[in-house]
């Protein structure tokens, strides 16, 4: 269980490198627009997101 909880963070942390990597100026630009979001939005957009990586690691882990 513990090897594959680390291998998710590490999985984790590849993704999350790509885009500051690949382009940081798109990566900032981004940011920033984020920032103006209302709480609602980012709200909603966790709530989606928090659903669906629960639902496709249950359909992945089955």
């Amino acid at each position: 269980m513990w090897s594959d909880l680390l291998a998710a963070l590490a999985l984790l942390m590849v993704i999350e490198g790509l885009l500051p990597f690949i382009n940081p100026a798109g990566l900032r630009r981004t940011l920033l627009e984020v920032a103006q979001l209302p709480d609602s939005v980012l709200r909603g957009v966790g709530l989606a997101s928090l659903v669906l990586g629960a639902l496709l690691l249950w359909w992945v882990r089955g």
